[in-house]
């Protein structure tokens, strides 16, 4: 199980990956592509150029996590087009509307007070 703490952060790969990459393929692209250090304990989250899979990469301190969704027939994951490879942060309960089929793009957030880390 992937504990999601106040302090991991959740970063979504923009654009579209290649999934066929396992573990070194894309934490090189953690590494190289989004400038941060996959094993740092934070959630990277990619997707494919049809948007119907992702992919989750997470170091737990003792190992690497991969963990994979796909979908069943026509269905696609809402996600942000950027055609420069950049890593956008959300927080867990985004990622969960994400996950669940939710687009995020209509939604807001509405004004709250967060602790800035």
């Amino acid at each position: 199980m992937i504990p999601l703490s106040p302090a991991t952060r959740i970063f979504l790969a923009a654009g579209a990956t290649d999934l066929r990459k396992s573990f070194e393929g894309l934490s090189d692209l953690v590494s190289h592509h989004l400038k941060q250090d996959p094993l740092n304990g934070h959630l990277y989250v990619f997707t494919n150029r049809r948007k119907n899979r992702l992919k989750l990469l997470y170091a737990d301190g003792s190992g690497v996590w991969l963990c994979t969704k796909r979908l069943q027939g026509k269905g696609t994951f809402a996600w942000p087009a950027v055609t420069a490879p950049a890593a956008l942060q959300i927080l867990a309960q985004e990622l969960t509307l994400l996950v669940s089929g939710i687009d995020l793009a209509p939604t807001h957030q509405r004004p709250w007070w967060r602790r800035v880390e």
